[in-house]
């Protein structure tokens, strides 16, 4: 039992480290020349700039329970900032950024509109509630360690360090995080967008040594740079088609279809499956890839112009050939659909993309196209 909460403990703070990793990456998007962002320097997430005003430091927090007056991560973060070791002086800002809300009836709601004589007053009310029993106990809780040891700072320093704080509450969860930080790219398809991210991830987790860990942003556009000349589509690429037969539900289910139709005018019956199948692939592929790239779309129309003009020259051909008109066009099929598709590019399509797109035009009946040949 003791085993199952010591893992879950670590699994706690390991995901809500990463959460402080991913909000230091989103910062890494609004770095300028010569600024840099930085873990654990002085505390969670720095960004550091030659600009001291423009330097913030920023403690991060991934609670559910409410931001109250007397909630231990804003007296906590307090503490540590008006602490010997911390010197505020290098910050220009400090943020309190949590995805925690305010408390209903808590004095902290307009903090970031007050001055730091205003905030040092909110902060004596609400210390002011505290008891002289409750000061005093032998053993106070952690709460009012922290509160006691906020308020018996030189008033003076007090006031400097709470006019560069600011209270960021109801901040983004993990998920709507990476979601923010996924649309940051562009000209990034949609299925490669993970990769994006993850490869951010870990240059961030990379660039920790033993002494530091900060990411500069010319190491960090360059990174961007590199992830998206990988993962964009320079060129077009074909979804991939396997060659997929249709059942007799599925050929009985679109019998009636023109395509269909006019292989059993032929007496190519046993070419309907894997007819039906490479139509079906084909209208999966469009079905599944459209939203992602509105080049599928026109790449395919375009190649199905070329097939189509291919095809009414070898029916021409075929015509003038024929013989017999079953036989013929029954040739004609099995020349047509055994053909390699054509080149596009520096890309062969799958066949049975080419195959799919030969009986989609077929299906268009403003396309007057046949496969019997003959009188």
């Amino acid at each position: 039992m003791s085993g199952s909460q010591t893992e879950n403990a670590a699994l706690t703070t390991a995901l809500a480290f990463h959460y402080q990793v991913l909000i230091g990456l989103d910062k890494c998007f609004s770095l300028e020349d010569d600024q840099s962002v930085w873990f654990e320097k002085d505390g969670d997430v720095s960004l550091i700039s030659p600009d001291t005003l423009a330097s913030t430091q920023t403690e991060v927090k991934n609670y559910a329970a409410p931001l109250t007056d007397h909630h231990e991560n804003l007296w906590k973060t307090l503490k540590n900032w008006l602490s010997p070791e911390f010197d505020h002086a290098q910050y220009g800002v400090l943020v309190l950024h949590t995805t925690q809300a305010f408390g209903a009836t808590t004095r902290l709601k307009d903090w970031n509109t007050q001055s730091a004589e205003q905030r040092l007053e909110v902060l004596k009310d609400i210390f002011s509630e505290r008891t002289e029993d409750q000061l005093n106990v032998e053993k106070p809780s952690q709460i009012i360690k922290l509160q006691k040891a906020v308020m018996a700072v030189d008033e003076l320093l007090l006031k400097s360090v709470l006019g560069k704080v600011t209270l960021f509450t109801e901040s983004d969860s993990e998920k709507e995080l990476e979601m923010q930080i996924l649309s940051k790219p562009v000209g990034i398809p949609k299925n490669n967008l993970k990769s994006y991210l993850h490869g951010l991830i870990g240059f961030v987790y990379a660039q920790a040594t033993q002494q530091c860990w900060s990411v500069k942003h010319q190491e960090f556009s360059a990174k961007c740079e590199e992830l998206t000349a990988l993962l964009c589509k320079k060129e077009f690429t074909f979804p991939v088609f396997s060659g997929y037969a249709a059942s007799e539900p599925e050929v009985e289910l679109y019998e009636c279809r023109p395509f269909v139709k006019k292989i059993a005018e032929i007496e190519h019956h046993e070419m309907i499956p894997d007819a039906v199948g490479n139509w079906l692939e084909l209208q999966n592929s469009l079905f599944e890839e459209l939203d992602e790239s509105a080049i599928y779309k026109e790449k395919t129309i375009s190649y199905q112009d070329q097939l189509v003009k291919k095809y009414k020259l070898a029916y021409s051909s075929a015509q003038l050939e024929a013989v017999e008109t079953i036989k013929s066009s029954k040739l004609l099929y099995n020349k047509t659909i055994g053909e390699q598709p054509l080149n596009l590019g520096n890309d062969i399509p799958p066949i049975e993309y080419k195959n799919g797109l030969i009986h989609d035009a077929m299906d268009d009946e403003e396309r007057d196209l046949k496969w019997k040949v003959g009188p």
